[in-house]
């Protein structure tokens, strides 16, 4: 066999990832409430850039190849206002999206402040707190504290106990039954079964066995059903709500409010800066004959980047625009009646209807949330599989599962459906659905099976 070798010349077209690109990228995957943080970030970098307080309709040159800097020099840089869809008007203020919250020391210290304690038992309480993990459990042995501050073994017992007299209940625990035990105690709840349940047996329960706990411990399954149910009352992880700091609420991005048969689409976008261009910096490219190349290369290049940034936030608005508004389109009967009638929903095809590449409806979609007449959602809850019904057309793996919840709710306590039988419902209703797939969703939705759903009367 004979190797040829040669050159030859070849056109492709490829698409170079610019820094430019890269940062348009970012900024769509963004959600406002990052894209604000983002554009102070950047504000911050580039002097050129400047926060106007009221936007205007200018316009921006469009042409990608060449900077027209007369055209921006004579002030027409403003990113332009989306002439599409409004911008939402919250009611409430930004800063209400925020709250600061107190952390679970903090809260066992303002009670322990309110105790007539000496300065050893404030010492080894204060210790305890500064032990405790964000569940509220203290997770360093008696012995270990005693020997940490030099104190007795009965001394930090001592501490323990009034730290487990503090709010929330059942803080101060060192093992999740001692912690619930706490709690039953302070409910008011003497009884000596039960607590051997909670103590000993307490898998049994989490298992859903209960017959086998009412077995060990010589009881009626029925009463053993009626003490489960108390401790499901109860709280595993009292500490849990106070150790979280910072309190995030879900910011909509975009709202899609119903006025009569119609939609209308607002972007809460109007938190995030109107950008304009600093008229100190670009006088000079005014004055070239002033500027020496190396100022005159730097405030071009800083021009450059911040018209980069304008133009991505206006792409990224219009973008989420339609996006949104193709989505209302396929999901109408979704937004008109609810999640019974979502159907299921690609990206690629929502990127079809707006004629661009199915990664940037990613991107658009990645880490937002939409505010609709039945709710907030993720909008990648949008995008989710289906099966084929009787009729031909297709019900998304959400409707079925509010189905299957439906159907769930509506069984006998004492007798539950099992899936198969959820299976054979289902199917009556018009839908083909396996019995693997009903046990799929739901676990999905966190719905035991029928073992653990059985109740005893």
């Amino acid at each position: 066999m004979q190797l040829n070798y040669g050159l030859r010349l070849e056109q492709s077209q490829k698409l170079i990832m610019t820094p430019e690109l890269r940062q348009a990228i970012k900024i769509l995957q963004l959600s406002f409430m990052e894209l604000s943080d983002y554009v102070d970030q950047m504000v911050t970098e580039n002097p050129l850039i400047e926060i106007k307080e009221e936007k205007e309709n200018n316009e921006y040159d469009k042409k990608e190849t060449e900077i027209d800097w007369e055209y921006y020099l004579n002030g027409n840089y403003d990113s332009a206002e989306p002439r599409q869809y409004k911008e939402i008007k919250p009611e409430v203020p930004f800063e209400g999206f925020m709250s600061k919250g107190i952390s679970l020391d903090e809260h066992l210290y303002s009670q322990l402040g309110y105790l007539a304690l000496n300065k050893t038992e404030y010492r080894i309480a204060s210790y305890l707190i500064g032990n405790m993990n964000p569940c509220g459990y203290i997770y360093v042995s008696s012995e270990q504290a005693a020997a940490d501050l030099k104190v007795s073994v009965k001394q930090v017992e001592k501490a323990i106990r009034i730290i487990q007299g503090f709010d929330p209940s059942g803080v101060g625990a060192s093992s999740l039954s001692e912690c619930l035990i706490i709690q039953l105690k302070q409910k008011g709840f003497e009884d000596s079964v039960l607590y051997e349940l909670v103590t000993n047996h307490l898998e049994l329960i989490a298992a859903g066995k209960l017959n086998q706990a009412a077995q060990k411990l010589n009881v009626p399954v029925a009463r053993i059903q009626e003490m489960a149910d108390l401790i499901k009352t109860l709280n595993p992880k009292p500490g849990a709500s106070y150790g979280c700091g910072d309190i995030r609420y879900i910011v909509p991005d975009v709202t899609v409010e119903r006025i009569e048969d119609d939609f209308v689409i607002y972007l809460n976008d109007n938190h995030i800066p109107t950008l304009t261009i600093n008229k100190v910096y670009s006088s000079i490219l005014k004055k070239s004959n002033n500027a020496d190349d190396s100022t005159r290369d730097f405030v071009e290049s800083k021009l450059h980047q911040a018209l980069w940034l304008i133009r991505s936030i206006e792409q990224r608005r219009m973008t989420i625009y339609q996006v949104t508004n193709a989505l209302v389109k396929t999901q109408r009967p979704f937004f008109m009646h609810g999640i019974k009638y979502l159907k299921p929903l690609t990206l690629k095809q929502i990127a079809e209807q707006i004629n661009v590449h199915e990664s940037t409806v990613s991107r658009a979609t990645d880490n937002k949330y939409i505010q609709t007449p039945q709710g907030i959602y993720d909008f990648k809850f949008f995008f989710s599989s289906g099966l084929q019904t009787d009729s031909g057309e297709s019900a998304s793996s959400e409707s079925i599962k509010r189905l299957l919840q439906e159907i769930i709710k509506e069984e006998e306590p004492t007798k539950p459906y099992s899936d198969q039988k959820i299976s054979n419902i289902i199917q009556g209703r018009g839908i083909s659905i396996a019995r693997r797939t009903v046990a799929k969703y739901r676990e999905e939705i966190g719905i035991p099976n029928a073992g653990f759903r059985k109740r005893y009367s």
